[in-house]
């Protein structure tokens, strides 16, 4: 692996090599800019992706300690098409590099009274489920399926590969998105059909793994209930970070290259042209086209001047909208809790008071609500011999919050352990051998995520589509972004369709003359 910037392996200082290739350099490689960097190969384009930390994925990094694997965040693979598509512009088989599993449940839902739900991808599970909580319930939740498979028909199918650079891209669809009404949170959408509080909760929780409030985020998200259930939730086989060191294979096989702890200062133009970037250590690399992987308020807020935008002024970026931030806590064990599954979603005793205080009050409440990932249920491993991995994440309000988390994060981490510890984990004090934290500051220092929000806008209405960063910049020619910060938004398939959209904005490569 490449641990730093190698101009001679690559040319001159301008990266002048051999190579004729127009140049593109992506700034990042999370999953979008990998998916971007095996596109942009796949059409002719010699590229080299930039990245700040030690090693690849972003916030797909995997960290090891003390001989236990953790995934630092996306631990959820649905869509495998989409990583199949990027595969086969390859002549791969995602099959040969990555071994997925199929989660059953998807994911176990205990609430706050001990009540658990299992949902699966088996419906007649999940209606005998339902029953035990609202008999009546049953028929809702099947109509409520019908209404989610229209949205991805409509979100997924039809919009997700859109770049909504035009308004009237927008007015097109708009027909449909009434027809639809978009309008409505998921939440409403979920209580149209079901009546029952716990299984509203079931229903609707998605949002939050893309960073929505659902009770505020678009009905249109409804669609990742269908996406699930038609093509199941999956577990790559060593963590998500096999799926990391899948994509640096493949863009290595085409030609092109990954450098690491190399960190982008800013984006170099010329009147509205992009025309390279310049590094940290004040290194000039000239590009045809810069795709940008960063967090967009970010790549716009930090390595763009602010006299040459626009549209995303530094005003409009400080007022926008943010999604939750993240406090995870990954630890090891000694010993195995053979009972608890791979994914599993604790919540709290409130549900809309809680994502009040979250997204709206940007408050840190005592009570939470927690996703517990347990690899080692699948995957021993993750862990050394006869021990679990784990990680707990709980969503939290962003910086604006105000939280010292120097000051504040072992006194929560403490607090997520007495939970466990009362709920699915007993004796952990006594078991943990290893441990290490992650809070907004990080995702803010590490990840150059503005203002520390874990997926970047958040995805309501009025910051989706159109209204949200374009795939092409509005700003600068020869501009394009990636990522959860732009079209259609967050999550391993949002960020991975993003990439897809640039076949639609970015020249391809013959069309252009080498720089």
């Amino acid at each position: 692996m490449n641990t730093q910037l190698d101009l001679t392996k690559l040319g001159t200082q301008n990266f002048g090599s051999l190579d004729e290739r127009p140049h593109a350099i992506v700034i990042g490689s999370g999953f979008g800019g990998l998916a971007a960097a095996v596109r942009l190969g796949a059409r002719g384009y010699r590229v080299t992706v930039l990245e700040k930390l030690d090693a690849p994925g972003g916030r797909a990094y995997v960290y090891h300690q003390d001989g236990f694997t953790f995934d630092a965040g996306p631990t959820i693979i649905t869509a495998p098409f989409l990583l199949e598509e990027l595969w086969g512009l390859c002549g791969r088989n995602l099959s040969d590099d990555v071994d997925l599993r199929p989660m059953d449940p998807f994911f176990r839902i205990r609430f706050d009274d001990g009540r658990k739900f299992d949902y699966s991808g088996d419906r007649e599970r999940n209606i005998e489920q339902i029953k035990t909580f609202n008999e009546a319930d049953a028929e809702g939740y099947l109509k409520y399926l019908d209404a989610s498979e229209q949205r991805y028909r409509v979100g997924f199918e039809r919009l997700g590969f859109k770049s909504f650079d035009s308004l009237w891209q927008l007015i097109r669809f708009l027909p449909q998105l009434i027809r639809l009404r978009s309008d409505r949170s998921v939440y409403s959408l979920v209580s149209s059909y079901i009546k029952d509080p716990y299984l509203r909760q079931v229903m609707s929780f998605h949002p939050l793994l893309i960073g929505g409030n659902p009770f505020s985020v678009t009905g249109i998200y409804s669609l990742i209930s269908h996406l699930e259930q038609s093509f199941g939730v999956w577990s790559a086989m060593g963590g998500t970070g096999r799926l990391v060191d899948g994509f640096v294979s493949l863009i290595e096989g085409q030609g092109n290259h990954i450098f690491y702890n190399t960190e982008v200062a800013q984006i170099d133009t010329q009147g509205r042209q992009v025309t390279g970037v310049t590094l940290k250590d004040g290194t000039k690399i000239d590009a045809d086209i810069v795709v940008s992987n960063a967090d967009s308020a970010w790549t716009y807020r930090h390595l763009l001047p602010a006299n040459k935008r626009k549209r995303w002024t530094n005003k409009r970026l400080d007022k926008a909208a943010y999604s939750n931030g993240l406090f995870v806590w990954y630890f090891g064990t000694q010993g195995r809790y053979e009972d608890v599954p791979h994914h599993s979603v604790l919540l709290g005793p409130r549900y809309e008071g809680l994502l009040k205080d979250i997204f709206k009050h940007k408050t840190l409440s005592e009570d939470f609500s927690l996703y517990l990932h347990r690899p080692t249920a699948t995957d021993s491993s993750m862990a050394p011999e006869g021990c679990d991995t784990f990680y707990a994440l709980v969503p939290v309000p962003h910086l604006d919050a105000g939280v010292d988390w120097l000051e504040h994060a072992e006194t929560f981490r403490q607090a997520i352990e007495t939970r466990l510890a009362e709920t699915v984990l007993p004796d952990i004090s006594n078991r943990i051998v290893t441990s290490r934290l992650l809070t907004p500051l990080d995702f803010q220092d590490r990840l150059n995520s503005f203002k520390g929000a874990g997926f970047s806008f958040e995805p309501r209405i009025s910051q989706s589509a159109w209204f949200r960063p374009h795939n092409q910049s509005e700003d600068f020619d020869g501009l394009y972004l990636v990522g959860a910060g732009t079209h259609p938004g967050a999550g391993i398939p949002g960020v991975i369709s993003s990439a897809k959209v640039l076949d639609e904005v970015v020249p391809h490569a013959a069309t252009l003359r080498t720089r």
